[in-house]
């Protein structure tokens, strides 16, 4: 049987800590599994694009997956398909996933993770420039020390920007330099395809982190910035087919690190309160395995979502 897993399926199952967990864990891990993860895209004679992910794997768990969505930035919700959570003993179905929510939540906790590790100690004001679901699940993976005190938002859609000021108790600002002013951490997640930051609306000290930029073209920092802070990737081919370091003004050698070396102690990070810092991820493979493999074991558990026999 094969269990399907909605949204408010997944919301109810799934758990900020123990999804954050997951992630470092996966981080930590992935770059030992013989097989690498690929991402494959293509436009569409529509206003969209298509990506595929597979395979989604880590070690010590007997399972794969397969994440196929559809990007339309114009359509509410902009990102819509289908996780196959596949058994790795015999290829079994064990479950189909929302793809929407698999990703905000993997998305934005990592981005969570690689926000802590990098932000400037006691940093006081956070700014979210794009108010949508993985601004969202960043905020919610930012606990105790790492939780900013204060909350500046900009949004092109000027109702969610203010929906998400009041729902986290934040203001809304005009513009996108407006919040890199008044920011020390700045979190983006926008559809944009020309820069929104440039060097000269940052000042020393501050940290980045870009999720907009996980296909060809899109654009959230510009080249100058890029190249002036400590830059971190979550996988280096990727962001240079793919992700941060596609635009031709960037080497490759641009990026500094990884966040698996972060994390592992291989790389310092950050050096100095003075250092301006990025991460710019693209999103990988197995983060969609360590967050469906988490959700369906808890809802096997709880008897949550619906089952289906795709061969009966």
């Amino acid at each position: 049987m094969t269990r399907v897993l909605t949204r408010s399926d997944l919301q109810s199952v799934l758990a900020p800590q123990a999804a954050l967990a997951a992630l470092r864990d996966g981080f930590c891990e992935a770059g030992t599994v013989a097989v690498p993860g690929r991402r494959v895209r293509t436009d569409l004679p529509f206003p969209g694009t298509a990506t595929a992910l597979v395979p989604g794997l880590l070690p010590g768990i007997d399972a794969y997956t397969v994440k196929v969505n559809a990007k339309f930035p114009a359509a509410r919700p902009a990102l819509r398909g289908v996780v196959c959570l596949h058994s790795g003993a015999d290829g079994e179905l064990l479950a189909l996933l929302d793809s929407a929510t698999v990703t905000a939540w993997r998305t934005g906790l990592a981005a969570a993770l690689g926000t802590a590790l990098l932000a400037p100690a006691g940093y006081d004001v956070l700014g979210v420039i794009g108010a949508g679901a993985q601004a969202e699940l960043t905020l919610r993976g930012l606990t105790g020390e790492q939780r900013p005190r204060r909350l500046v938002v900009h949004d092109t859609d000027a109702g969610r920007a203010a929906a998400f000021a009041d729902r986290h108790g934040g203001r809304v600002l005009a513009s996108a330099g407006a919040v890199a002013e008044a920011a020390d951490v700045v979190l983006l997640a926008t559809w944009s395809r020309t820069p929104l930051l440039t060097l000269a609306h940052t000042r020393p000290g501050q940290h980045f982190t870009s999720l907009g930029t996980d296909e060809p073209g899109k654009r959230e920092l510009a080249p100058d910035l890029l190249d002036a802070a400590l830059l971190v990737v979550d996988d280096g081919e990727l962001a240079s087919t793919m992700g941060v370091l596609t635009d031709a003004a960037l080497a490759r050698s641009t990026a500094d690190t990884t966040l698996t070396d972060v994390l592992s102690g291989t790389h310092p990070g950050r050096t100095s309160a003075g250092q301006r810092t990025v991460y710019a991820p693209v999103g990988l493979p197995w983060q969609d395995l360590a967050l469906s493999w988490l959700a369906w074991r808890e809802a096997e558990r709880r008897g949550v979502g619906s089952t289906i026999d795709l061969l009966g």
